[in-house]
């Protein structure tokens, strides 16, 4: 049996024991850092987040992050109680508290606040957003590709739950995790409402064929900013690229596949279904793609 694989694995790193979180407005001690039973995220997965990397002292794609973290809060009709330039703020005076320079992965969470009786309504949050920045010193550590099981479960529609939007209402990309697990892969591969390959229960999801680069429509799915830089770097550099509908059939005779986000960048699939993929190792255009990126947040962080 293979050990147990994640695209969020990281080298432990005893510094993150002692790490300083900043709770609304204050930085403080990791065991100190509490929100109330009552918080409409804890209470209903009512909130917005985002996700940074840092490198070389500064935020890669600070910008986008931030477009996006503003637009889901408008999208959920929630105020931030700060602008751009406090958020941007009280990231890096969390980022100047813990001393941290590179490798440190920050996980920025806003919801609607407190709520005055345990119900649904967002009326009764009156206190004002809760916001929470998790800070740690984070080095990748995906010890070899990761296997993909499809699972019956589809992403939130657009009518529904939007996908587009990085919200704390996880369950059902929980629920895809689990059924990968139980069918012996590390994580799940989801399909759209056609029954075409649409995301990943984490990330967003690539296969090479012929030396092309094929993605998802990106209707049904998070539409990451990983998987924008992707694309981008695909036609700067002459890769035939398409965000298109495929199948499972196309998926099976791929060369490489890969998945994206901001955590692990470019991580290689090695088997679908019991299929594997390529020759189960990291393919020769997902290896060129990391050194595209690599070589583009050199250039973002310099």
């Amino acid at each position: 049996m293979q050990e147990e694989v994640t695209t969020h694995q990281a080298q432990e790193d005893a510094r993150n024991d002692a790490i300083l979180i900043y709770v609304d407005g204050k930085i403080v001690p990791r065991d100190q850092a509490k929100v109330s039973v009552y918080d409409s995220g804890f209470m209903l997965g009512d909130g917005v987040w985002e996700g940074l990397r840092l490198y070389n002292g500064k935020w890669a794609f600070l910008n986008e992050h931030m477009d996006r973290l503003f637009e889901a809060a408008k999208a959920i009709d929630l105020d931030i109680g700060l602008d751009r330039d406090g958020v941007v703020a009280a990231l890096n005076a969390t980022r100047a508290a813990n001393d941290m320079h590179s490798d440190a992965h920050a996980r920025l969470m806003i919801t609607r606040g407190v709520k005055v009786k345990p119900f649904q309504h967002p009326s009764l949050s009156r206190s004002g957003p809760t916001m929470v920045i998790i800070m740690e010193h984070s080095r990748p550590s995906i010890p070899r590709p990761i296997r993909l099981a499809t699972v019956p479960h589809l992403r939130g529609l657009p009518m529904t739950q939007d996908p587009k939007l990085n919200s704390h209402s996880k369950l059902n990309c929980i629920l895809a995790c689990i059924a990968a697990e139980k069918a012996g892969a590390d994580e799940a591969l989801m399909l759209d409402i056609n029954g075409f390959v649409n995301t990943t229960n984490a990330c967003n999801f690539f296969i090479i064929r012929k030396g092309v680069v094929w993605t998802s429509t990106g209707d049904y799915c998070m539409n990451g900013i990983t998987r924008q830089k992707v694309i981008d770097l695909c036609r700067a550099d002459g890769i035939p690229v398409f965000e298109r509908n495929y199948s499972l059939v196309d998926t099976y005779g791929a060369d490489e596949a890969f998945l994206t986000g901001t955590f692990g960048a470019q991580t290689p699939v090695s088997e679908i279904d019991g299929r594997q993929i390529g020759d189960g190792t990291l393919g020769p255009v997902t290896e060129h793609l990391r050194t595209l990126y690599a070589d583009l947040i050199r250039r973002e962080t310099a």
